[in-house]
C-alpha cells in the first residue's frame, strides 16, 4: 500500500543543521562523539542496574527500561544524521522516512509514559515509605512498564498509517536532519486535516495524561517534603527526585512542544528536536550517575568485579 501511494516520490532530502562543508565535517566530530558516548552510558547503565542485586528495585527496574528507550531513540535518529552530514546527496527513502517516523513516534510516547510510571514510584517511595513495597509490588510496576510500550505503540499505531496513506507529489525537501511526522504534512499534496488532527489529538491526550500523572504526583511529593520537620530529611527526599526531574525538564517539555509547534523549519524546531533526540539520551545516564549514590556505588562495585 505504501509503495502504490508513494509511487510519485521514492526518496526525500534531508537538508540538516547546515550547508557549510567546514560546519558540517566539526557537527560530525561533535555528534560522533555525543552518539558514541551516549550509546556507552546507556549500555554501561544497563549493565550495572543488571549486575548488581543492590539495584534490583522498581525505580532502577523503570531506570534500566529508561536508558533502553535513549539507547533506540539515538540510534534511532543520530546515524543518519551523521551519514548525511558526510554525504552530498543527503537524500532517504520514504520508506525509510515512515520507518524513522514510526521508530521515534514509538519510542518517544514510551519513554513519556515511562517518565510518569517514575514519577509515581517517587510519589509511593516519599508519600507512603512504609506500605512502598505493598503499593508499588512486582505486579504493578511490570504493568506500568508494558503499558507504557503498549501506549506508545498504540499512539504510533493511530497516527503513522494515515501518513502511509497520504501522497508526496512535487516537494520533497525537508527542512530538518531527521524524519518527523510534522514535518511531512507540508510536503503531501493530499488533505492531511484528518492526519493533523489525530496528531494533535493524540499528542494531547498521551501528553496531557501523563502530564496529569506527574503533576499529582509532584504535588503531593512536595506538600510531603514541606511537612518534614528535619532540613536534611527534606534534603534526602528531594534528593530521591531530582535526577528524574531534571530528566523530565530535558525531554518532556520539548518533545511536546515539538509536535504541537505549526512547521515552519524554524532554527527552535530544530533545537527542540536535538535536545529530545540528541541531548537526553546523553545526559539521562550521567544525570542518574552523578546524582545518585547508589548507582556511583553500584557502578564502582560493578567495575571492580570485573576487573578481578
Amino acid at each position: 500500500m505504501a509503495l502504490r501511494n508513494h509511487s510519485t516520490i521514492t526518496e526525500f532530502i534531508l537538508l540538516g543543521l547546515s550547508v557549510d562543508s567546514h560546519v558540517q565535517v566539526l557537527l560530525f566530530v561533535l555528534f560522533l562523539g555525543i552518539y558514541l558516548f551516549t550509546i556507552m552510558g546507556n549500555l554501561s547503565m544497563l549493565l550495572v542496574i543488571r549486575e548488581d542485586p543492590h539495584l534490583h528495585t522498581p525505580m532502577y527496574f523503570f531506570l534500566s527500561h529508561l536508558s533502553f528507550m535513549d539507547f533506540c531513540l539515538s540510534t534511532a535518529i543520530v546515524p543518519k544524521l551523521l551519514e548525511n552530514l558526510l554525504s552530498q546527496s543527503k537524500t532517504i527513502s520514504v520508506g525509510g522516512c515512515l520507518a524513522q517516523v514510526f521508530f521515534v513516534f514509538d519510542i518517544g510516547g514510551t519513554e513519556v509514559c515511562l517518565l510518569s510510571a517514575m514519577a509515581y514510584d517517587r510519589y509511593a517511595a516519599i508519600c507512603h515509605p512504609l506500605l512502598y513495597g505493598r503499593v508499588m509490588n512486582n505486579q504493578l510496576y511490570m504493568q506500568l512498564v508494558w503499558g507504557s510500550w503498549s501506549l506508545g505503540f498504540l499512539d504510533a499505531l493511530i497516527n503513522i498509517p494515515l501518513t502511509m496513506n497520504l501522497d508526496f507529489c512535487e516537494a520533497k525537501i525537508i527542512h530538518h536532519y531527521s524524519c518527523e511526522l510534522p514535518s511531512l504534512f507540508p510536503l503531501s499534496c493530499s488533505d492531511v486535516s484528518t492526519s493533523l488532527t489525530v496528531l494533535v489529538c493524540s499528542t494531547l491526550l498521551h501528553g496531557g495524561g501523563t502530564f496529569f500523572l506527574i503533576f499529582f504526583s509532584y504535588v503531593r511529593i512536595v506538600s510531603t517534603i514541606l511537612s518534614i520537620s528535619s532540613t536534611s530529611g527534606r534534603s534526602k527526599a528531594f534528593s530521591t527526585c531530582s535526577s528524574h526531574l531534571t530528566a523530565l525538564s530535558f525531554f518532556y517539555g520539548s518533545a511536546f512542544l515539538r509536535y504541537l509547534m505549526p512547521t515552519s523549519g524554524s532554527p527552535l524546531e530544530l533545537i527542540f528536536s536535538i535536545q529530545y533526540g540528541v541531548v537526553t539520551p546523553l545526559v539521562n545516564p550521567l544525570i542518574y550517575s552523578l546524582k545518585n549514590k547508589e548507582v556511583k556505588n553500584a557502578l564502582r562495585r560493578t567495575l571492580g568485579k570485573f576487573l578481578q
